[in-house]
């Protein structure tokens, strides 16, 4: 029996910002950090060397964050919204125009994975209430999302895959 490792979709620009992210921790961060240490070595007693300390735990966060990025891209299920074919569905890495029924408000989504959501530019998680209930409907469907202030109904104006 193959065990398979679970793969996590993520769009093709969430996936682009972690690449940076990956490169920017192993070229300037990375080598930041063995030098401030090298420094901080050559100053002498390292028992009471608060900047040798600073930059060793600064150390293990950059190496952590690096494994945890290429474990997240290893794992990771590139997603490009525009090559989607889903017939008209809400799916991952479609952009959704909704309308509030009872206010009338109009806001637009990208459903998107965990580590690109960001609410303030209307990317939101594949695993949020509102995303949920918005995959596999169509345009003119109403989606009834549980909100803090109890059940709100939107209606899907318009989907695209951008």
């Amino acid at each position: 029996m193959e065990l398979s490792v679970a793969t996590i979709p993520i769009t093709k620009r969430g996936a682009e910002k972690l690449k940076a992210e990956l490169h920017q921790l192993k070229t300037v961060q990375r080598p930041w950090v063995i030098n401030a240490i090298a420094e901080a070595r050559a100053q002498g007693d390292l028992s009471e060397n608060a900047e040798y300390e600073a930059a060793k735990d600064r150390q293990g966060f950059i190496e952590g964050r690096i494994q945890e990025v290429e474990g997240k891209l290893s794992a990771a299920q590139i997603i490009d919204p525009a090559a989607v074919d889903a017939g008209g569905k809400v799916v991952f890495g479609a952009t959704v125009e909704l309308e509030e029924e009872d206010s009338g408000d109009k806001v637009r989504y990208q459903i998107v994975g965990e580590d690109e959501a960001d609410l303030k530019q209307g990317l939101i998680n594949i695993s949020s209430p509102i995303a949920r209930a918005l995959i596999g409907k169509e345009e003119g469907d109403t989606a009834e999302v549980q909100a803090p202030g109890g059940i709100k109904h939107y209606e899907i104006v318009k989907i695209s895959y951008l």
